[in-house]
């Protein structure tokens, strides 16, 4: 059901931005970063990343509404793209540091398994990722950053750190486990890069360095 609300709101976002003169966009994958990108004349040529988020409304076993969310919200994953902002990571447009900003689109939903739509009281919260941080991951099996759940707090954009330095020093820093995969994926960049800034020292010619 979220992956479905999901993509019907990138299609709505892709709908209004192919009416719009001097907007341009990119639709990422599934599983990449960030589901949306956009970019264009209108926004000075940078480029924006926007991510979308759907999540269930709680509710105690007695049928009242907890005021969180059923699950925590997962913001980024912390051990590629986020940890190393300089890389292009598989699944990404271009190095998460590129980007002039990050906003995601909440959509806050109450499961409704009696009717024919499924959905109640659907409700869309717009914030920069940093100010509905926590200091959580969302999952214990995985490397990804995690929202607070308050609904109240995500509304209000009162996560758990006061400025985006706080946030990205506490997450840059957090010890978060490097699989196999990823570790291969990473010395492959780190030698492009090397690569890469070789290349330019040599077109340069002699004395690039001094």
């Amino acid at each position: 059901m979220a992956n479905i609300i999901e993509v019907s709101i990138v299609d709505f976002i892709i709908s209004a931005i192919s009416e719009t003169p001097g907007v341009g966009y990119q639709r990422g994958s599934e599983r990449g970063y960030p589901d949306l990108e956009i970019n264009g004349a209108r926004f000075g040529g940078v480029h924006h990343a926007v991510d979308i988020k759907a999540a269930r409304r709680g509710f105690t076993g007695k049928g009242a509404p907890t005021g969180r969310t059923n699950s925590r919200i997962t913001l980024y994953t912390g051990n590629t793209y986020f940890k190393y902002p300089h890389l292009r990571w598989p699944g990404t447009f271009r190095p998460f540091g590129e980007y002039a900003s990050h906003l995601d689109i909440l959509v806050i939903y109450t499961l409704n398994e009696e009717s024919a739509w499924r959905v109640d009281d659907l409700e869309v919260i717009v914030q920069q990722p940093w100010r509905i941080a926590s200091k959580q991951r969302s999952s214990t099996t995985r490397e990804y950053i995690g929202a607070v759940e308050d609904i109240a707090a995500l509304r209000e954009g009162r996560g758990e750190f006061e400025t985006p330095d706080a946030f990205y020093r506490y997450w840059r820093s957090f010890h978060f486990k490097i699989s196999a995969q990823v570790s291969k994926q990473l010395n492959r960049l780190l030698a492009e890069q090397t690569q890469e800034l070789e290349m330019l020292r040599r077109a340069q010619g002699p004395g690039a360095d001094s």
